[in-house]
């Protein structure tokens, strides 16, 4: 949540950095600003809303001779989306200009302790009170990193700042501890960004910060200190392979309705390397680095929670290891019983997500080995894991997660496989039918999204106008239920649960009603005559029912308001395809009804506050 960009170097600053927001914008914001130095002095422009009233406000303004700026769009935590709080902020005495992403937990304490010494304050912010600690640390003489740093130590929470001063015009320091930020190495330019793609067209050369680092960038030279003790750290940068194509909408309306039509090239990429369709193999090589796990604990939140609910009963099937999936926002808060023969695997797709960082570092301490799953280079919890599995999803620009699931979900499917191997309790058939649906479930899905997209923008039409709906499934289908209830609430607004489908009995069935409709997984697997009988309790109360099934065979028929038919796969390959029939229904809904598809409100893409 929220996107920091901060530039010196020889171009003009002011677009660069307005440039780079816009392309932060997935990230959920409320409000935004930029602060750009020019003719010695710091200039701050900020406004309530979305950029194009920012950049408003600038083309009034000069600006051109500015070479030296940082930018940020907020997503409120403390206080309301005013242009009072929007960042950058400036601190009262001795002139600073801070932008901040995260919380800092002890921010009125330090507030009290500045108003005694004379400090004011123009907003409801703990990044305020943070820019103004840096200027109360500033000693007569005492270097301006210094300073920062020694404010920074005294801050308890999580933050990632840039901050710039007109004594230092083209300097800008930032730092982070437990937000992202990262540093992008030019020719006669420098950058620091909450992520890549705020400066990808500049440059693709990266350096990832850890927590507990400082940097300091002029247009000629970065360098990287201890937050602790000041002591330089040698750092490389490393060379980032996709490009800012990949991050742009490529004629797609939406990056949502772009990031759909992926899955097939992320299917395909997530198994290059893991998947020989000519040995019949699978594996994944990483794995190879850990023990064979006693029992396995996967934690995540959101989507990455759903998609590791969806594995669980493939691992312990295919693999005989006893596995729990648990919500890392519950997890972090109770003293979980862990036992030293038990792996936890921790998903995130940004790498970044508070929540699932904090239990990756709960099951450290405990003396667990701790496997992460991520798509983020170079990402926390890429490097505080023992070892690390990539998705290979590529740059995710919606806030709305699509093709992250499915890359989690082929990636949890091939470990299932390299540990049922691994431990001999996987049938070989098991493991040929695997293979070979996986190297053609791409194709598949590429040929089908289409026509799926097409009869979700006739659902949509049909059921948008409802009041609440719900999504209902059995076995590896319950997550996905949960999944495409979530997105219909992220998107278009409208109240949707997900349920086991033989839950409904016991209690949720009371809310049936003609204006209620339900949407039913129902492939052709083992539970299908199960998922029958619960939709026939439900048309029994006169509820419409969407039916998500195959081409009808004898014995395998359904009576619905409404049949969705999709393509046939082998066994759990079936929900790559019906999880972007939920996706498409969602977002078609969400147009529909005239919602913001990429920047729902509310919702930030990256969650790293609590």
């Amino acid at each position: 949540m929220c996107g920091i960009i901060g530039y010196t170097g020889h171009r003009p600053a002011v677009p660069l950095v307005v440039e780079g927001l816009r392309r932060l914008e997935y990230r959920g914001y409320d409000s935004s600003g930029v602060c750009f130095a020019q003719n010695n002095e710091l200039r701050v422009v900020r406004a309530e809303g979305k950029l194009r009233l920012l950049e408003d406000k600038l083309a009034v303004m000069e600006h051109s001779l500015a070479t030296t700026a940082m930018g940020h769009t907020r997503w409120a935590t403390h206080g309301a989306p005013t242009e009072d709080n929007a960042h950058p902020h400036r601190s009262s005495k001795g002139d600073l200009c801070l932008v901040h992403n995260g919380i800092i937990e002890n921010y009125q304490e330090c507030k009290s302790s500045l108003i005694a010494k004379g400090f004011r304050f123009s907003s409801e912010t703990d990044t305020e009170v943070l820019v103004n600690c840096v200027a109360d640390e500033r000693a007569p003489g005492g270097s301006l990193l210094e300073a920062f740093a020694r404010a920074l130590r005294k801050a308890i929470g999580a933050y990632a700042v840039a901050l710039i001063s007109p004594e230092e015009p083209d300097t800008v320091y930032a730092a982070r501890h437990s937000a992202p930020l990262l540093l992008g190495v030019g020719a006669g330019e420098n950058f620091v960004a909450s992520d890549i793609p705020a400066f990808l067209p500049y440059t693709r050369d990266v350096v990832f910060l850890k927590d507990g680092e400082i940097v300091r960038i002029t247009p000629s030279s970065w360098e990287v200190f201890s937050l602790e003790d000041l002591r330089p750290i040698a750092k490389q940068p490393r060379r980032i392979e996709w490009d800012l194509q990949s991050a742009q909408k490529g004629g797609f309306r939406h990056f949502m309705l772009k990031e759909i039509y992926e899955q097939p090239r992320a299917v395909t990429d997530c198994a290059a390397g893991r998947v020989d369709a000519a040995l019949l193999d699978a594996r994944v090589p990483e794995l190879d680095a850990l023990p064979f796990p006693g029992r396995l604990r996967i934690v995540a939140c959101g989507t990455s929670f759903h998609a590791g609910l969806w594995a669980m009963p493939l691992i312990e099937s295919w693999a005989g290891i006893p596995t729990a999936v648990e919500i890392a926002s519950e997890f972090r808060y109770r003293d979980p019983l862990l036992t030293p023969d038990e792996l936890v695997l921790v998903i995130s797709q940004s790498g970044e997500t508070a929540d699932t960082l904090a239990a990756l570092r709960i099951a450290r301490h405990k003396g667990c080995r701790v496997l992460g799953l991520c798509n983020a280079l170079g990402s926390s919890i890429a490097r505080e894991a023992d070892v690390v599995i990539y998705t290979q999803a590529g740059p995710e620009i919606s806030v709305a997660s699509t093709k992250a699931m499915s890359s989690q979900m082929i990636v949890l499917l091939l470990m299932a496989l390299h540990w049922g191997k691994a431990g001999g309790a996987l049938p070989g058939e098991t493991l040929r039918q695997a293979v070979t649906g996986i190297s053609t479930l791409p194709s598949l899905l590429e040929s089908a999204l289409p026509g799926i997209q097409a009869e979700a923008r006739t659902f949509a039409a049909r059921y948008s106008s409802c009041d609440g709906m719900f999504f209902l499934g059995r076995g590896q289908c319950y997550p996905l239920a949960l999944e495409g209830a979530l997105k219909v609430k992220e998107l278009s607004y409208i109240h949707a649960e997900g349920y086991a489908a033989g839950e409904m009995k016991h209690g949720p069935i009371a809310l049936i009603e003609p204006a209620f409709p339900s949407f039913f997984l129902a492939p052709h697997d083992e539970l299908f005559p199960k998922t029958k009988s619960n939709l026939e309790e439900v048309q029994a109360r006169r509820g419409p029912v969407i039916a998500l099934t195959n081409p009808p065979r004898p014995g395998m028929e359904l009576r619905a308001d409404d049949i969705w038919i999709l393509p046939e796969a082998w066994g759990p390959l079936e929900a790559f395809l019906l999880l972007p029939a939920l996706q498409l229904f969602s977002y078609e809904a969400a147009t529909y009804l005239g919602k913001d598809v990429d920047q729902p409100r509310n919702l930030a893409k990256s969650v790293t506050v609590e």
